[in-house]
């Protein structure tokens, strides 16, 4: 369920464009829907970590081998 969430939250957020499609506040010149989008790069790459992660743990816990 947890992983499952990790996954769909980039989706979503990428998707709802009017969340940030704006020019303000900007970073050394750089237009919020940019940054807003590369940071979301480095989040979901963090979130399908987490969600690898959390999968490979209740698979090792399935078989029994939970002994990390």
């Amino acid at each position: 369920m947890v992983a499952g969430l990790c996954l769909i939250a980039p989706f979503v957020a990428m998707l709802w464009v009017s969340s940030y499609a704006k020019i303000e506040p900007t970073i050394i010149g750089i237009p919020f829907f940019y940054w807003y989008q590369m940071l979301w790069v480095l989040i979901s790459t963090a979130l399908t970590t987490l969600a690898y992660k959390l999968v490979q743990r209740e698979q090792r816990a399935r078989k029994g081998g939970a002994d990390q």
